[in-house]
């Protein structure tokens, strides 16, 4: 019976390829069998764009790219995240008119508000190791328009768990800011992956690991562990 195709892409951020190769050993192969439980497509975000912004600003792209691929769904996660094999489709959960995380934050720990975020009222702090976005609702990846760089760090401030690591300043949450903006000025509607999973009857539903603010020795330990438990090494 014929079907039109549903066009996805994954993306992930490694600029120029530099992040540790023992790290995305371990994750893009889980990453690639994702993709083809989904049919979808794997793409590597390598080149800068946005060279006078923070490394990790460069998801923005992903604006242009998954329009001009026609993908219906553009997902992204961080190059250091783990997906388990048996994690299912999630946009078979999501309506087209949503987009996703794996879970939030509440914006108003780490953003000063401003129009924007004070209308829209619900404190989004995104979290965009793992992003999610139609093409209806694909301004979650729109790059910045109205502010600039000084003023985006001006209105971020981490929270004293991230202080205390010394690995995170404030440029270095640009990107979950901007998400978190671009979710209140859209008005787009918003879902956690992992509530969505509770909710459709997964037991426990750990089907991905993340951690950002740990130095690579410690986190190819974890990561190692990890894939010992789940069996997959």
């Amino acid at each position: 019976m014929w079907q039109k195709k549903i066009v996805k892409t994954v993306y992930t951020l490694n600029l120029n390829r530099s992040y540790p190769k023992e790290i995305t050993d371990m994750t893009y192969p889980l990453m690639k069998k994702f993709c083809h439980k989904i049919g979808a497509e794997f793409y590597e975000i390598t080149e800068r764009k946005y060279p006078d912004w923070p490394p990790t600003y460069e998801k923005v792209q992903i604006y242009e790219l998954g329009q001009k691929m026609g993908n219906d769904w553009n997902i992204f996660f961080d190059c250091d995240a783990i997906i388990h094999p048996d994690t299912p489709d999630f946009t078979n959960y999501l309506g087209r008119d949503m987009c996703a995380h794996n879970a939030h934050d509440l914006a108003n720990l780490r953003w000063r508000y401003d129009r924007f975020l004070l209308r829209d009222g619900r404190h989004i702090g995104s979290c965009t190791w793992l992003c999610v976005a139609s093409d209806w609702t694909i301004e979650l990846f729109k790059p910045l328009d109205d502010l600039t760089l000084d003023d985006v760090k001006n209105n971020i401030f981490p929270v004293q768990s991230e202080v205390r690591t010394k690995m995170v300043e404030p440029e270095r949450l640009i990107e979950d800011y901007v998400f978190s903006r671009n979710i209140a000025k859209y008005g787009l509607k918003y879902a956690d992956l992992n509530q969505l999973f509770i909710n459709s009857g997964f037991q426990q539903p750990e089907f991905f690991w993340h951690q950002y603010a740990m130095p690579p020795e410690e986190k190819i330990v974890r990561m190692k562990s990890l894939l010992k438990q789940w069996n997959l090494l």
